[in-house]
């Protein structure tokens, strides 16, 4: 993960109607293991590359470890987490020539899955993108076959830029379109 560069972190909490993006926080590492150890959250993104117990010893005691991490948290619980960082320039993919454009992604416990809540979720990501860096081309990668992530992506306004093939499977690249 690209560090974003200068920004607030951790930020002030964001409040939606029904939730609440923060740091990531102590409390959250059962939810963390829970969310990178699970089948199939992970399907889409290479598959869980630890067993929940090995999380449970590598997530540090303060996972707060890096800017752009947010921790979302619904009804009191963890529920998941949306990533905001660089696009780093040797990756292939970009929508400027330098590279380095903002990415975002997101990842959710399934029972959270259905009921609205990454759409509210990410929204709010982006909010806080628009916020604290303005004018950035925000993108997006995700698998052509998570459906679900993909038509996601759609809702929000991001749009194709290009596919492509990675990790051996057909990968989708999306811009959000300026003034979503």
């Amino acid at each position: 993960m690209k560090p974003l560069g200068d920004v607030p972190w951790p930020p002030d909490p964001i409040v939606t109607d029904r939730l609440i993006l923060r740091e990531t926080r102590t409390q959250d590492r059962p939810g963390l293991a829970e969310l990178l150890s699970d089948e199939t959250v992970q399907a889409y993104l290479g598959g869980p590359q630890h067993t929940r117990e090995e999380l449970e010893e590598l997530i540090p005691q303060d996972p707060n470890t890096r800017p752009g991490i947010f921790a979302v948290e619904h009804a009191g619980e963890f529920v998941g987490r949306i990533t905001v960082q660089r696009r780093d320039r040797a990756w292939a993919h970009h929508v400027r020539e330098e590279g380095d454009e903002v990415e975002i992604g997101y990842e959710f416990l399934p029972t959270s899955w259905g009921h609205g809540i990454a759409t509210e979720a990410t929204r709010a990501a982006l909010g806080w993108i628009e916020e604290t860096l303005p004018g950035e081309p925000v993108v997006l990668t995700t698998q052509v076959a998570n459906v679900r992530s993909l038509r996601l992506a759609q809702k929000l306004g991001f749009v194709e830029v290009e596919r492509f093939t990675e990790f051996g499977a057909e990968q989708w690249f999306g811009l959000l379109e300026e003034g979503r």
